[in-house]
């Protein structure tokens, strides 16, 4: 049986290698389970059995570059976790982004003239700023775990989203300028077969969808953030 010090000095050693805490609750909790077998099995003691249990994990801590957390360096596990999880994250962006580029393209067919379709336009891409704020305004309570330099402990993240908050700014303020747009381009050249200018075509029809994907990436990365932070109440509390 594991005692609640010998659980804060596995906790320790992991906010040491500076897991996000979702990882590191998840992986505390493989480690004291192999602990725990490994003193029945061997008959040690408990020191004995961290050691052995950290050996066996030594090198999934090893830092390594990740792209979207750069500069900062993360643990190797912490990657491979993060990779999962985003590339799910990101499949669910695909899926929206391209559902809203097949409506953009069904408004087009559907509206009665140019300037209906202007305003048609400027909703579905000012629907996607909308949803965005509302929820960041309604979830005010979370908004210092999202800071980058919030930290528990000073030491670790909250949750492997909390790097989130840049592109949320970034995408809201570029699909605000996209909404201001009429797209004009696209509706000329489907319905008015219009073909001098294609570029302008395919900025208008594929910026927004980019943009699209980009917001749906950072509005899930939020409510996941917010998600894991409900199950791991016992951290927040300042330590």
């Amino acid at each position: 049986m594991i005692t609640e010090v010998q659980e804060n000095k596995i906790t320790d050693y992991l906010v040491a290698q500076e897991l996000s805490l979702d990882i590191l609750v998840e992986i505390r909790d493989h480690m004291m389970s192999q602990i725990s077998d490994i003193q029945f099995n061997e008959n040690i003691s408990f020191e004995e059995a961290f050691l052995k249990v950290k050996e066996s994990w030594n090198g999934e801590f090893t830092m390594v570059n990740y792209l979207l957390f750069y500069p900062t360096k993360i643990p190797f596990i912490a990657k491979r976790i993060i990779q999962e999880k985003y590339s799910g994250l990101f499949k669910k962006s695909l899926m929206v982004g391209a559902l809203a580029f097949a409506v953009n393209l069904l408004l087009i067919f559907m509206a009665a003239n140019q300037e209906v379709y202007k305003i048609l336009f400027r909703l579905l891409n000012g629907s996607f700023v909308l949803t965005t704020l509302l929820i960041w305004i309604f979830n005010y309570k979370i908004w210092k775990y999202i800071k980058a330099d919030f930290k528990y402990r000073g030491k670790c993240l909250y949750t492997m989203y909390q790097q989130n908050l840049g592109l949320m700014v970034i995408g809201a303020s570029s699909m605000t300028q996209v909404t201001l747009k009429s797209g004009d381009y696209a509706y000329q050249f489907f319905r008015q077969q219009n073909y001098t200018d294609v570029v302008g075509v395919l900025m208008t029809l594929i910026l927004p969808f980019v943009l699209q994907v980009a917001l749906s990436f950072a509005v899930f990365n939020f409510l996941e953030h917010k998600k894991n932070l409900i199950k791991m109440q016992e951290f927040l509390k300042p330590a």
